[in-house]
């Protein structure tokens, strides 16, 4: 095997006798650091970092916050169980199940509409899909906490109900 016409490596590059010690460039790069620690303690005004409980973030109007699904006047959801918010969801956190609906002029109803917050993506394709305005992203929460992976797991109840702050 020849290694001829390849460029040389690094390893060939002469070093001086302070880099190969190695101690000033670890005296160098702590420099660096604690030069950066110092500047981020006398000012911290300049930081990016925000107070958050005590301060908010300010979402843009076009940000989409957490799911609802829109009440008919009677109190049954607007759903129709068509499938088009599942089918556009890239996620596929959607999840419903139809069933027949006992008012004649209505063809099909949810009998469970589940999604998975956690494995939606919060794109809004769902809420465009809709035909008939069923389900929106308009709640303005965007803060979502639980203590429990079970509770990001919300069903239809809850979309119709949806009077929370952000925790499940």
């Amino acid at each position: 095997m020849s290694f001829e016409g390849l460029p040389i490596g690094t390893a060939a590059k002469k070093r001086s006798f302070r880099e190969k010690l190695y101690f000033p460039e670890i005296l160098r790069g702590l420099g660096v650091t604690i030069r950066h620690l110092l500047h981020n303690i006398l000012h911290t005004a300049d930081m990016p970092t925000m107070q958050y409980p005590e301060e908010k973030r300010v979402y843009s109007d076009r940000f989409r916050g957490r799911h609802r699904l829109m009440k008919r006047e009677d109190g049954s959801p607007r759903c129709v169980a068509c499938q088009m918010c599942s089918t556009a969801c890239p996620a596929d956190c959607i999840d419903i199940v139809a069933a027949e609906h006992p008012d004649p002029s209505i063809e099909k109803y949810p009998a469970t509409f589940d999604i998975d917050l956690l494995r939606c993506v919060y794109c809004g394709l769902c809420e465009e899909a809709c035909p008939c305005d069923a389900i929106r992203m308009d709640t303005g929460i965007y803060e979502i906490a639980a203590d429990k992976r079970s509770s990001f797991l919300v069903d239809k109840e809850f979309l119709l109900n949806n009077t929370t702050d952000g925790t499940l």
